[in-house]
């Protein structure tokens, strides 16, 4: 048995889509076959219950059983839950199940039933880590309505509360500054349309949306970038950006499964209140789908 990385949220960690039945029923069969699939084809890992996930409308026993499927699918180090909640009890209590299950990170919203001031983020942070696991912070302040600042952020990490961050702030310049502040925090990607940006930055991993449908184009993509060759990422870069741009949107769940069902995976419906993409939403996901299919990158 080969030794678990120390850093097992470095690389590309996929935002797992959420197969579901005709009746919206969770297809854990489908989704262990996923899962084992996104590795097989370049990816490092994957983060279930995330907001690709659709988390929010699952109940606590299909919350655990997902979790579970991707840890018997592709072993607990290349899996990095969720965890987000709006209490901070409940948080640690996935965080500790997590643990449980075997799974070597969690990745944590601030709390987000309300706009929280620094005092609450920093004590939201310090209950979950009591749970034992490396904490990830996901920063999306477009949703959450808290913003992680690098400041913060560089507080959160000098008090051994987080490890890295998800950065979905769409703000680049925030790279450096987190950089000087913190420079111990692993800056992870977290938005699909600032992966270039980002990873020329210093970005140390992905928790990626567009692998879902496209995981050999996007992790070539990826390590390209990452290592500076920006003669192969570029271009990538330029011709998968408008399905990546997806990723930053309010349909993003619908887009990305209507892309893996484009390219002959399964993405499937998704839960209420999201509703099906509008047609002219679906014709433009279709559209840049299908021109990177005849391109060769799917």
């Amino acid at each position: 048995m080969s030794e678990a990385p120390k850093r097992p949220w470095r690389g590309i960690l996929v935002a797992t889509a959420l197969p579901l039945t005709a009746d919206l029923r969770v297809d854990h069969d489908r989704y262990a076959e996923h899962c084992a699939w996104l590795v097989a084809n370049g990816c490092d890992g994957v983060v279930p219950n995330g907001s690709l996930g659709e988390y929010q409308v699952l109940t606590p026993d299909e919350r655990r059983r997902v979790v579970r499927t991707a840890v018997a699918a592709v072993g607990g180090a290349r899996v990095m839950p969720g965890v987000a909640a709006y209490g901070s009890a409940e948080a640690r209590h996935w965080a500790e199940q997590a643990g449980e299950d075997g799974c070597g990170a969690v990745m944590l919203l601030p709390p987000n039933a309300y706009r929280a001031d620094e005092r609450s983020v920093l004590a939201h942070y310090r209950e979950v880590a009591r749970a034992g696991l490396p904490v990830v912070a996901y920063n999306n302040p477009v949703d959450t309505k808290v913003d992680l600042v690098p400041e913060l952020l560089a507080r959160l990490h000098g008090e051994g509360l987080v490890r890295a961050v998800k950065e979905f702030s769409g703000d680049v310049r925030r790279a450096y500054r987190i950089a000087e502040l913190a420079p111990e925090l692993d800056l992870l990607v977290g938005a699909d349309d600032v992966l270039l940006e980002l990873a020329v930055a210093g970005a140390k991993g992905w928790v990626a949306g567009y692998p879902n449908a496209l995981p050999r184009a996007s992790a070539e993509l990826y390590r390209a970038a990452v290592s500076g060759d920006l003669a192969t990422a570029l271009p990538l870069y330029r011709e998968l950006h408008p399905l990546l741009r997806w990723d930053s949107r309010t349909e993003f769940v619908q887009a990305i499964k209507m892309s893996m069902d484009v390219v002959g995976r399964y993405g499937g419906p998704v839960r209420p209140p999201r509703v099906p993409l509008l047609p002219d939403q679906e014709s433009s996901v279709r559209a840049a789908t299908e021109k990177v299919v005849a391109a060769g990158l799917a």
